[in-house]
Parts: C-alpha cells; structure tokens; sequence
C-alpha cells in the first residue's frame, strides 16, 4: 500500500471512529429515564428517600404537579422529586435554588453537560438544563467538590445546586426531553 492510501485509509478510520462516539453518545442522551430505585442514606445529608406512603414523616410529591414519570421542582421547599410512573416518588431531596428561577409550569430537558464550569466559577458536573430566563439557563448541577453554596445574590445565576448523591440521580434520571415540573 502506498503512503497516499495508507493515509486516506487512516483518515477514513478516524472519521468512522468519531461517527461511531457522536452516534454511541446520542443514543445515551436520548435513552428512556429510568425510574431511581429508593436507597436508604447512610450519612446525615440533603438527600432524603421517601418512605411509603402512609408512614410518618412523608414528604409527599406536591399536589397539582402532574402524573406519569417527571422531575418536580418546588420553588418554594426548595426541594427536587424523582417520581416513577406509577406516581410514586423514588427519591426526593432539598436544593439550593439559582439566582434566577423559572416560572411554575411544565419544562423538558434541552441539554445535558457531564463537566463543566459553572457561571459562578465552580466546577460543576451532572448538568440537567431545562429553562432559560433573562438569557441565563436554568439547570440541576452538582459541585465537583461536594460543596452546596448559597449563591451570591448579586450575580445572576441559574445553577440549581444539590449534593453529589442528588446530582447522580437526577443524571440517572432525567435524560433529554424528560418532563420537569416547577411548582410554587
């Protein structure tokens, strides 16, 4: 084989690779979410699971926020359900809501982000975007270093942030155009 084959042969091969990942990683994103199955906490932390309905100490999914498999964002407990599809919730844990907040009503996710930074400088990873607002996005992201900050409230900021733990789980669940519920 001459060299000039040889390397078109090697050029074909790499773009037959990168065909391959961008096809392998758009089958990922656009995967059916999964429901998360509850798994008890064994430190003190944000996260909570949700014991069976009828128990004390229920942190119930809001009323009028839907059916059927969603992600329900209560503005005001500043609080984020998983919810299977049969209406039950697999996990549910407390956030710390952005700067800037979407308005109540029903999202999709648009996009996904494994790692970057976010608009306040902080590594970030697990980024779930669902809004925008005042051209900032709105998302679900996890710190890299573990750290849930109140955000400064001179910045406009659309991270809403929870523990590591919540940010895999909402990865886990809420793949592109899942349904995101924002509630009062």
């Amino acid at each position: 084989m001459s060299r000039s084959s040889s390397g078109f042969v090697a050029g074909l091969t790499a773009a037959a690779l990168a065909v391959v990942g961008f096809l392998a990683y758009q089958a990922s994103a656009n995967a059916p979410a999964l429901p998360v199955k509850a798994q008890p906490s064994s430190t003190a932390s944000a996260e909570a699971t949700v014991p069976p309905k009828g128990k004390a100490g229920t942190t119930a999914v809001p009323a009028n926020s839907g059916t059927g498999l969603r992600v329900v964002y209560s503005l005001s407990a500043k609080r984020v359900w998983l919810v299977g599809g049969a209406g039950e919730p697999a996990k549910t844990f407390e956030v710390m809501p952005s700067t800037v907040s979407p308005a109540p009503g029903t999202y999709k996710v648009t996009s996904r982000s494994g790692k970057i930074t976010g608009s306040d400088g902080i590594p970030i990873e697990h980024v779930v975007r669902f809004a925008s607002v005042d051209n900032v996005n709105i998302g679900f992201s996890a710190a890299v270093d573990g750290s849930v900050p109140t955000p400064d409230p001179a910045r406009k900021t659309g991270g809403i942030r929870m523990t590591r733990g919540g940010g895999n789980a909402m990865w886990t669940f809420a793949t592109i155009s899942s349904k995101i519920v924002v509630v009062p």
